[in-house]
């Protein structure tokens, strides 16, 4: 019988004991409390500090994402230990009191008390203590777990078409941590602008290219995006060129025009307004220029041609020549023989009068 009420009396120590840490563990005052406590019974006359017993680093560095094992080395017979994080109740010996399956017990033996967070989290970041009892005197080693992340841009602005001369305003946010650096950088003539919005008053045409945003804050690679700018202007009209042609070759009369959009082409002659005929003339038009093709030169394609090129913006136009080799040098002859003639005349009579004298 007395054997009997003596394992009674300890089944019922048992069960009591786990319905008072589970009470405990679903109770974070009562978790707090039981950690500081047992905190100042290990600690109760003892000033030795981790950093002293060389147990453990002063802080480990983790990327998010990863996971980590905090060691801490015993080389003393341990009677009791513990694993806290701030005020909460990791491990007590090989008993778990975290709720979070990602916090396991690495390892527990005289010489290594060890536990592994699997896919550390930003959450996870703050002070770790390792605290036991040797030998009748308690021993307690601190660590502070820093998470990085690396930097990532998490918004930026969208491709961009905007009207010369209107200004533009770009963005680009980023996180991480530490807090990370984020530069604007100019494509085309590589200049640099530091922060996260990019303001461009007034933009001029030249400035159309592609933007890049670059983050940074020295954990992984930085994270780069581009946005692109188009500026849209009306067409300029910026090679035209009178052309010689011989009668029954052919000949091309070209139209070049900057414009964004790009622009649309057209060919007059004498307000009449030009289209193909594939036995003598056609019309190609390409993205930034427009030509006019004779195949086969008649003396009634000399004259005056007007090429006319236009988008939503506004248009432009500018006039060709196209002519016979030989006319217009004609007349340069002409008028180079006339001036001839009267450097003769002024000669002979600055003689005549030089003679009077």
């Amino acid at each position: 019988g007395t054997i009997g009420e003596e394992y009674r009396h300890i089944g019922l120590q048992q069960n009591k004991q786990r319905i008072n840490q589970n009470s405990i563990m679903g109770c974070p005052l009562l978790q707090n409390a039981l950690a500081g406590l047992i905190l100042v019974l290990l600690s109760k006359g003892s000033s030795v500090q981790g950093a002293e017993l060389g147990l453990l680093p002063d802080n480990i560095t983790v990327l998010e994402g990863e996971s980590v094992i905090l060691r801490c080395r015993i080389d003393e017979e341990v009677t009791h230990k513990a694993w806290l994080n701030r005020s909460n109740i990791l491990f007590t010996g090989t008993d778990k009191w975290s709720l979070d399956r990602r916090v396991t017990l690495h390892n527990s033996n005289n010489s290594d008390f060890s536990i592994h967070i699997d896919k550390v989290q930003v959450s996870d970041e703050g002070p770790y203590t390792c605290t036991f009892q040797a030998n009748n005197k308690p021993r307690i080693a601190h660590v502070y777990l820093i998470v990085q992340v690396p930097a990532r841009i998490v918004n930026i602005s969208k491709n961009v078409s905007v009207n010369e001369g209107e200004n533009v305003n770009l963005y680009c946010l980023a996180v991480g941590r530490p807090e990370p650096t984020v530069t604007w950088k100019d494509q085309k003539y590589g200049m640099v602008s530091e922060g996260e919005f990019l303001d461009i008053t007034e933009i001029k045409r030249q400035q159309a290219e592609d933007y890049e945003c670059i983050t940074h804050n020295g954990v992984a690679p930085p994270d780069r995006r581009k946005v692109k700018v188009t500026v849209n202007y009306p067409p300029m009209i910026t090679d035209m060129k009178n052309m010689p042609a011989h009668l029954g070759k052919t000949a091309v009369l070209r139209c070049d025009a900057m414009a964004v959009p790009a622009a649309s082409f057209e060919w007059y002659r004498d307000d009449h307004r030009l289209v193909d005929t594939y036995n003598t003339l056609r019309i190609k038009n390409e993205k930034t220029r427009s030509l006019l093709l004779f195949t086969n030169v008649t003396e009634k394609h000399f004259g005056n041609y007007t090429c006319f090129a236009s988008n939503r913006l506004g248009s432009s136009n500018a006039s060709i020549l196209l002519f016979r080799p030989g006319a217009l040098q004609g007349r340069g002859t002409g008028l180079h023989a006339g001036m001839s003639v009267s450097m003769s005349v002024w000669v002979s009579l600055c003689a005549a009068l030089l003679l009077k004298v």
